[in-house]
């Protein structure tokens, strides 16, 4: 068996709140990831539409504002239904280059009614297949006032040989009881997904790593003040009140025993390639191993609910 995976992080900059032209641009990243041979190419937190910079520099948490709402109207105008199909040039930009894919995307699912949206991370296999997207478990901070909690549904990891991937959108990777449970399900890559900023990732990845044995991806976004379009609602207050770079970055890959395969980037768009030893897994798990080993499951364990929140339960009698 392979012992390496070739792996992209792909650090962009959204064309803000253009699902189309921001699936193109992926798409074409996704290309350029597939003619160096990666595997798999991961992308950003919301980064399809982008992330909702304007609660912090428009005063979010005013009640029913007239601004607010119109923007909000327009987020979920330009966010991603996977029912209808918004992916579907993405999956078979998938199938075609036999590359997987972690993208962050803002849902607006039929299955909580098609008008809230949601902090998702979906998973697409290299046959083309969305196989899983996990809904943020807690916004963080003024996030609650645009996004709304996810569910258990989709802690679930996939296998990508050598590999065994699973992920976490932002702060969850804070969560401790949220990280056992990728460890659980045999987790070795980390994918953790982020707006942007090399403080959110400098820190935490390589302790992640040295608690998992694994190696830990962090991919970030890109947003500056040109990248603001001038047909967003209020993009003149929106440019009034942003004269500095909102997410610079932070990209990087932190090895199994914690230390930096990869330091992270900023302030720059760049496709970073990389390949990953799974022999180094298996080196470090052999002193430590979370779910292993070293674990005592008589004494600690965890449940997890997976099942997908909804406010209709249909019964047949």
């Amino acid at each position: 068996m392979e012992s390496t995976l070739k792996v992209a992080l792909a650090q962009i900059a959204p064309i803000w709140l253009n699902r189309e032209k921001t699936l193109n641009k992926i798409i074409e990243w996704t290309n350029n990831a597939a003619k160096q041979k990666a595997k798999l190419i991961v992308f950003g937190e919301a980064l399809l539409p982008g992330y909702p910079f304007w609660l912090d520099r428009l005063n979010g948490s005013e009640f029913n504002s007239p601004l607010h709402k119109e923007i909000h109207a327009h987020y979920l105008d330009q966010a991603v239904c996977i029912e209808e199909d918004h992916l579907k040039s993405l999956c078979e930009a998938a199938r075609t280059n036999k590359i997987a894919i972690y993208l962050g995307i803002m849902e607006r699912p039929l299955d909580r009614g098609g008008h809230s949206l949601y902090c998702s991370m979906v998973y697409i296999n290299e046959g083309g297949d969305v196989k899983s997207v996990h809904r943020k478990l807690m916004p963080t901070y003024e996030e609650r006032l645009s996004w709304s909690p996810g569910d258990g549904n989709g802690l679930v990891t996939h296998k990508l040989p050598p590999f065994t991937v699973g992920g976490l959108n932002c702060w969850e990777n804070w969560m401790p009881l949220a990280r056992a449970a990728m460890y659980a399900q045999g987790e070795d890559l980390h994918v953790s997904i982020w707006p942007g900023n090399k403080r959110n990732t400098e820190m935490l990845l390589p302790v992640i790593a040295q608690e998992a044995r694994s190696y830990v991806l962090g991919v970030s976004g890109i947003f500056r003040p040109e990248d603001i379009p001038s047909d967003f609602p209020f993009a003149d207050k929106m440019k009034e009140a942003t004269t500095n770079t909102l997410a610079n970055g932070g990209s990087c890959i932190a090895s199994p025993d914690g230390s930096w395969l990869v330091e992270p980037v900023v302030n720059e768009e760049k496709l970073i390639i990389a390949d990953l030893d799974h022999k180094k897994v298996r080196e470090e798990r052999q002193n430590f191993d979370p779910s292993g080993h070293y674990s005592r499951p008589d004494v600690l364990s965890l449940n997890v609910n997976k099942e997908r929140q909804s406010v209709l339960h249909d019964s047949k009698s």
